[in-house]
């Protein structure tokens, strides 16, 4: 009974920090209707602010510096490339992305050296709760509190707020969205802002010991990517189906290295996104374009 629990609570955990990077990838993708690949590397540069700024603002103070500029990374890649590749197709445009997460990924693997590996749980690195005879880390802990705030939040703004309804009316139709006064540029540049802040956000968990193992911030960027399977699964453009396929992920993950071994746990996630995109290829929140011919 106590593995059981042990397994829901390290997969509901990791879940939690899939969800907000995985969300994260919806709203880029519903704004724009492009694959960000560079996903990681917003996360991976959001936590190198972290680290770099650390030890002269302190965590909290290096946190917030190192958010706010994942979130102004987002909005440059996206004003200062996208944009200005109007009559790119979206596929080109996911092409792009890759080529901006390469140059990114590697500078900053070349600025952390080979050094002792970087951790950013500083907080909650050592923090443990247990719950029915089972232990729940610090890191997955505060990321699982932190995504119900988070997520909770961005769902009550998507639903009531004028920037959700902007959203969701571009998504839907992008063409009437601009005739109806809608200024494009703002609802996609909030968008990868807020997909580089939701991502710097979970870069905070994923660099710990815990999560990461020994090779803390440096093996960040691949942990990362399991969000792109998380968000596939879901449906791309279903901000609820992000949330649930992060915690599919984070429960298939830790219980394949729970019950077989921790090799597999790194390829049952991508198993399990094969199987349900065999059965439902548009992911299991999300919408079937109808195109008329």
């Amino acid at each position: 009974m106590s593995t059981f629990v042990q397994v829901l609570l390290n997969g509901t955990g990791r879940g939690a920090i899939y969800a907000l990077l995985a969300l994260g990838f919806v709203v880029i993708y519903k704004s724009t209707e492009v694959i960000n690949f560079a996903h990681g590397s917003l996360a991976l540069f959001g936590g190198y602010i972290v680290f770099a700024l650390k030890p002269t603002l302190g965590w909290f103070g290096a946190a917030l510096c190192g958010v706010v500029a994942a979130a102004a990374l987002g909005v440059l890649i996206e004003r200062v490339l996208l944009a200005n590749a109007k009559l790119a197709h979206q596929d080109s445009l996911a092409i792009l992305t890759i080529g901006v997460d390469i140059i990114i990924l590697t500078e900053v693997t070349r600025r952390l050296g080979t050094a002792s590996a970087p951790f950013l749980g500083d907080p909650y690195q050592d923090v443990r709760v247990g719950f029915l005879g089972a232990t729940i880390e610090g890191p997955e802990l505060f990321a699982l509190l932190t995504a119900v705030v988070l997520i909770g939040g961005f769902f009550v703004a998507f639903r009531f707020s004028t920037w959700g309804l902007t959203m969701r009316a571009q998504s839907e139709n992008k063409e009437a969205a601009a005739l109806m006064g809608i200024r494009s540029w703002r609802v996609t540049a909030s968008a990868w802002a807020l997909g580089g802040a939701l991502a710097a956000i979970a870069i905070l968990f994923i660099a710990t010991l815990p999560v990461a193992g020994g090779a803390g911030l440096t093996a960040a960027h691949t942990i990362a990517f399991a969000a792109f399977p998380a968000a596939i699964l879901g449906g791309l453009t279903s901000p609820g189906g992000a949330v649930v396929g992060g915690l599919v992920v984070g429960l298939a993950e830790s219980s394949a290295a729970q019950y077989i071994d921790n090799d597999f746990a790194k390829v049952a996630v991508y198993l399990v996104m094969l199987v349900v995109l065999v059965a439902r290829p548009s992911g299991l929140f999300g919408k079937v374009e109808q195109v008329r011919v």
